[in-house]
């Protein structure tokens, strides 16, 4: 069949008209797949290895370990039970509460303290006043030189147990001797031939064995008359508040004939009591070294 020349021309601008559909719709098509943004890659976040690759052991654990906090000379802690200011002619197992005369016995316990122990001595030496001083036997191994600086001075030394063991009193015979010579060797390999006529209890925890014992070495066991609680420090007590309370306690109740119980080791507040105290008892007593 023979179209017109009409039908020809209206056939080829309706094909030209749908091809220009068809690319418009192409080209927008086209046009939006560029104007989309490209996918963000997530970065990859780094994890710790659980495992070694090479054996399949599980990786250890990075451990962290805290800063050591620097230590501290502690005092040491005597047993809140015992009375501040005993009454009788005895002590605890039979151990001397008093000095026999009207002396005044100045004593020191716990030493020898790197810092508040040659303090005290240049207050000693500077009223000249001795004093008797309780060795413990780790400290004396410790610092021989400063046990040596107190028997130049003409100090009286007295055996304070190898590291304070309150319980000492209630151990075998055997065990009580062998702390009470260790801490004897220790002080004489400081001072050759030391004479140690005295043995204290640490918080005064004599018993009638611990006292047999040290008499069977040679020493008297002494308790004491008067004690400040230098030791007992509180934490709502400030230093000066501290201080005065021992200076307080010593003068009233020190009288003639007492055994004063005090401490250089760990206690920088007794060492400043005592600058007042040493004054103070030497012009109302007669101070001395336990003979």
């Amino acid at each position: 069949m023979r179209l017109s020349h009409t039908r020809k021309a209206l056939l080829i601008s309706m094909s030209l008209i749908m091809l220009g559909l068809v690319g418009q719709a192409a080209a927008a098509e086209s046009s939006h797949s560029e104007a989309a943004p490209p996918a963000v890659a997530t970065p990859a976040i780094a994890t710790p290895a659980t495992s070694d690759p090479a054996t399949g052991t599980p990786a250890a654990k990075p451990t962290t370990k805290p800063a050591p906090t620097p230590t501290k000379t502690k005092p040491r802690t005597e047993s809140t039970a015992i009375p501040k200011h005993p009454k009788g002619r005895t002590g605890p197992g039979g151990s001397r509460l008093t000095t026999g005369t009207k002396d005044v016995a100045l004593t020191f316990d716990d030493g020898p303290d790197p810092a508040n122990t040659p303090a005290l001595l240049k207050i000693l030496a500077k009223e000249k006043v001795k004093a008797t001083f309780c060795l413990v036997g780790e400290n004396v191994k410790r610092h021989p030189d400063l046990v040596r600086k107190i028997a130049a001075g003409g100090h009286a030394l007295c055996n304070h147990t190898w590291n304070h063991d309150l319980r000492l009193g209630k151990k075998k015979p055997a065990q009580i001797r062998a702390d009470m010579e260790r801490t004897n060797a220790a002080i004489r390999a400081a001072v050759p031939n030391a004479k140690i006529s005295y043995f204290r209890a640490p918080g005064g925890n004599f018993t009638s064995q611990i006292v047999k014992t040290a008499k069977q070495l040679g020493m008297s066991s002494i308790y004491w008359k008067v004690d400040p609680r230098d030791w007992e420090h509180g934490k709502t007590e400030s230093d000066g508040a501290h201080t005065s309370r021992v200076i307080s306690s010593v003068k009233r109740h020190t009288h003639p004939g007492a055994i004063v119980l005090s401490h250089d080791y760990a206690q920088p507040d007794t060492i400043r009591a005592y600058r007042v105290l040493i004054p103070y008892l030497r012009k109302r007593f007669h101070l001395i070294a336990l003979p």
